[in-house]
């Protein structure tokens, strides 16, 4: 279980009654991102409060009230889900940052510069965001506020969220480690296995991740693929 020390104070308001659980925030995050964690071992008390800084617990009365059960694991998924997450300075400015990084690197790997048709490096779309002046949920699921920064962002940095479409031939010495990375990456709308056993196919990626793509398919042929932007 979380320390004391470590965990944060989950508040939650329901018909008419007050509701807290110590828990850690962080782990409170991975869950609101749909991360399967253990709730109870996430917990530093394994009890539902009325005033966790006094000590009082809430009334099993007023749990089936507010809940319909009285289940302790239930019940702080609710909280977390539903209620406000209290954290200290430090936690924040942590769970923010980590957040914010997970937003860049999103930005980064599934947009591009519609001008150029090619991914902004990471450090400009960080730049772009101080700029704008983004302010970043610790809580949000990423999905959930990517559309908003990038509102924010397109005043400052051009960008186009959309997929691009790659045409990729591999020769056969490579193509049974290739083809599994090829598939990793995105959505394979067309393939071809030619005579001499190389492949030949179309790719759906996600545009910010074109870089990426090539760099790892020339890592594994040797620079022997051949791969191109189809327009």
């Amino acid at each position: 279980m979380v320390s004391l020390e470590d965990a944060g104070i989950a508040r939650y308001d329901k018909k008419g009654s007050h509701f807290e659980i110590l828990v850690d925030p962080y782990a409170a995050e991975d869950f609101l991102e749909g991360k399967e964690i253990d709730i109870r071992e996430s917990m530093a008390i394994d009890l539902i409060f009325k005033d966790s800084r006094k000590g009082e617990k809430a009334s099993e009365e007023a749990l089936q009230e507010a809940f319909n059960t009285t289940d302790v694991e239930t019940i702080a998924k609710i909280i977390i889900k539903e209620g406000e997450i209290q954290l200290t300075t430090k936690q924040r400015r942590e769970m923010q940052e980590r957040k914010r990084k997970k937003i860049v690197d999103t930005i980064a790997r599934t947009s591009m510069d519609p001008h150029t048709k090619l991914p902004h490096p990471r450090e400009r779309i960080e730049l772009a965001m101080e700029e704008a002046g983004v302010h970043i949920d610790p809580f949000k699921p990423v999905d959930a506020q990517i559309k908003d920064v990038v509102n924010a962002l397109r005043p400052i940095l051009p960008l186009s969220i959309e997929n691009v479409h790659v045409e990729v031939k591999v020769p056969s010495k490579y193509t049974g480690r290739a083809y599994g990375e090829i598939r990793a990456y995105g959505n394979i709308i067309k393939e071809e296995w030619l005579s001499d056993g190389s492949l030949h196919c179309i790719i759906e990626i996600p545009a910010g991740m074109q870089t990426e793509f090539y760099d790892k398919l020339n890592h594994i042929t040797k620079g022997e693929v051949e791969a191109k932007l189809m327009k």
